[in-house]
């Protein structure tokens, strides 16, 4: 059984950084790609990065690109979302997703957990 929990998230001010964590259980962590989706309240979902199954490869939407970065960690079935810079428009619900393959392959439909929320505000 696929099981995601995110972490990490909080109140920060606008230009303050956050690192968000996804810890994995219940599936080969390694063998697949992952995904970072966000909802902002009042929208629906959007996309913000993937990262292939080895990590080699990432993927960013052009409204996060330059200031987040994606890692993962697969000795520690975790991924992470580092996030720099943040803007207020960044405030959202922030959702870690499992691809159905070692490349990047995220539609709404993916696994996803519970999110954690980020609200960047003064």
């Amino acid at each position: 059984q696929v099981q995601l929990v995110e972490s990490g998230g909080g109140l920060v001010q606008p230009g303050g950084s956050l690192r968000l964590s996804c810890a994995a259980s219940g599936f080969t962590f390694s063998s697949y790609a992952m995904s970072w989706v966000r909802q902002a309240p009042g929208k629906g979902l959007e996309w913000v990065s993937d990262i292939n199954s080895g990590g080699g490869r990432t993927y960013y939407a052009d409204s996060v690109k330059g200031r987040f970065i994606i890692s993962r960690d697969n000795t520690k079935n975790t991924l992470y979302l580092q996030m720099n810079s943040l803007k207020p428009e960044d405030t959202a619900v922030y959702y870690c997703a499992k691809g159905a393959t070692p490349v990047p392959s995220y539609s709404n439909s993916s696994p996803k957990g519970k999110g954690t929320p980020v609200t960047v505000s003064s």
